[in-house]
């Protein structure tokens, strides 16, 4: 009996482990990258949102960080759909690629934009509100075309 229950636990945990991804490939990478944004971005939201206090030098950090990390993950993204790409993402990032970019790009501009309002002190919370929004809103636009929900 032991030794059924023994075997029944160690199928269990290679069935969990089939499903990792490999933290070194395209989709592990950009799969972190994404998730540290929208903690990142999450925390913003939260200071301007009251759901976390408003903290200058921690929002000032956060909107450094998440600029720096908006130029990122699109190298990870190879310019053929690789085998066995588990992702969120659907098929028409590989067959759409100039609107994925350009998706991309406006991300980039819109936290470009809200890391140049944060060099202005003292920071408002009602001033950066629509710098915020606008990230949020270039996040949404590429998920609604090219996300697996």
């Amino acid at each position: 009996m032991k030794s059924k229950i023994l075997m029944a636990l160690l199928a269990c945990t290679l069935l969990a482990a089939c499903d990792r991804v490999d933290p070194d490939s395209p989709l592990g990478k950009r799969q972190a990258l994404f998730k540290d944004m929208l903690r990142t971005s999450e925390d913003l939201g939260g200071m301007l949102r009251g759901r976390l206090s408003f903290n200058e030098k921690s929002f000032a950090e956060g909107a450094i960080r998440l600029d720096e990390l908006s130029r990122q993950p699109w190298q990870h993204f190879p310019q053929v759909q690789e085998a066995g790409d588990d992702s969120h993402a659907r098929d028409d990032v590989w067959q759409r690629q100039e609107r994925f970019q350009q998706l991309a790009r406006e991300l980039e501009v819109a936290t470009a934009e809200l890391r140049s309002r944060v060099q202005v002190k003292p920071l408002r919370a009602e001033a950066l509100g629509a710098p915020v929004a606008k990230v949020e809103a270039a996040c949404k636009a590429c998920h609604e075309e090219f996300r697996i929900y």
